[in-house]
C-alpha cells in the first residue's frame, strides 16, 4: 500500500523547562513533546490524528529552550484544513496558521511557545540535518546580582569564582574527543563529540555565562562540563585536570553535574538548504575518533 504524501513542517520552539519532565514523552508525566503533540491531536482530531515530532535535541527535566527545533509531517488533508478560512480572519500560510492554533491551545501565559512554523526545505531533518547546538548556562556567584526574577534559570553559589581560570579550562576541552567522563552513558550511543566553542564571561549583573557549542551533546554533557569549570573556578581543580579527566574516559566524582535550571538551549544550526539531506546522511553514521 502506498504511503500518503506528506509535507514536512519545521517548528521553532521556546519553553521554560521548570515544570516539564524534559522533552520526550513519558507515561503519566508532563513533557514538552507531550504538550505539543496533544495540541496537534486537538487541531487534527478530524484529520488523521497527531503527527509525531522529531526534535533537534532532547532536553532533560528542568532545562529551558529559546531555540529548540522540531519537525512534523502533515498529510495533504491536514495542510488543507490549515489553509481553510475561519470566520473573518485574513488568509495566511499553513505554517503561520499552525503556530497560531498551537499557541492558542497553550493559553495566554504558557510555558511553551511555537515561535515560528514553516514548510521545511527539501531534505530537512530537525535532528540529523543539524550541524551544531548551542547552550547557555548561568551561574551567579557571591559577587553577582542575586535577581529573584532569574532564579528559575540561574544556579546560585555562595563563593566567588575565578573567571579567567574557568575560561582557560573551557578552552582546553575544545575539539573532537571522547567525552565519556562528562556524559551519562546510554546503551548503543557514542560519547564522541566535537566541542566547537566553550567560553565564559560575566554579564552586566556579574552573572557568569557559559556559551557551549558542539556538533551534538550526549546526556548531561553540558552540565558536567560546566560543573568541571566551576570546580576550577573554586580552586579545587586546575584547568589541566579537566583534560586529564576527559582523557581517562570514565565517569568521575571530581566535579559535580550542575543543576538543570541554569541551562538553556539557545540555537540549533543547519547548513544551507542544498546540504540538508547530505548532512542528515552523514550524521546517521556513528562518530569515531
Amino acid at each position: 500500500m502506498d504511503t500518503p504524501a506528506t509535507t514536512r513542517f519545521r517548528l521553532d520552539i521556546a519553553y521554560q523547562g521548570t515544570d516539564f519532565n524534559g522533552w520526550a514523552i513519558q507515561p503519566g508525566l508532563r513533557t514538552v513533546q507531550g504538550e505539543i503533540e496533544a495540541a496537534l491531536a486537538t487541531i487534527f482530531r478530524r484529520h488523521g490524528g497527531a503527527p509525531q515530532l522529531i526534535v533537534a535535541g532532547r532536553t532533560d527535566a528542568g532545562v529551558h529552550a529559546r531555540g529548540q527545533v522540531a519537525h512534523a509531517d502533515l498529510t495533504a488533508d491536514q495542510v488543507k484544513t490549515l489553509l481553510k478560512p475561519r470566520g473573518h480572519a485574513a488568509p495566511t500560510d499553513a505554517g503561520t496558521t499552525l503556530a497560531r492554533r498551537l499557541n492558542g491551545i497553550f493559553g495566554p501565559v504558557p510555558d511553551v511557545v511555537i515561535t515560528r512554523a514553516s514548510v521545511a526545505p527539501a531534505g530537512f531533518d530537525a535532528r540529523f540535518s543539524a550541524i551544531w547546538r548551542r547552550y547557555e548556562y548561568r551561574v551567579a556567584d557571591s559577587i553577582s546580582l542575586r535577581d529573584p526574577l532569574q532564579r528559575h534559570r540561574t544556579s546560585w553559589l555562595p563563593t566567588e569564582l575565578d573567571l579567567p581560570a574557568m575560561d582557560e579550562a573551557a578552552v582546553s576541552l575544545l575539539g573532537l574527543h571522547d567525552f565519556a567522563s562528562y556524559c551519562k552513558p546510554r546503551t548503543g550511543s557514542t560519547t564522541i563529540r566535537t566541542l566547537l566553542n566553550f567560553a565564559w564571561a560575566r554579564d552586566a549583573d556579574g552573572v557568569l555565562i557559559a556559551s557551549v557549542e558542539a556538533d551534538a551533546f550526549c546526556h548531561s554533557m553540558v552540565r558536567a562540563l560546566v560543573g568541571g569549570c566551576v570546580t576550577v573556578g573554586e580552586g579545587k581543580l586546575r584547568a589541566s585536570d579537566l583534560v586529564t579527566l576527559r582523557d581517562e574516559r570514565k565517569r568521575t566524582s571530581a566535579f559535580r553535574v550542575m543543576p538543570a535550571r541554569g541551562l538553556t538551549l539557545t540555537q540549533v544550526g543547519y547548513p544551507e538548504d542544498i546540504g540538508l539531506a547530505i548532512r542528515a546522511e552523514q550524521t546517521r553514521a556513528m562518530r569515531s575518533l
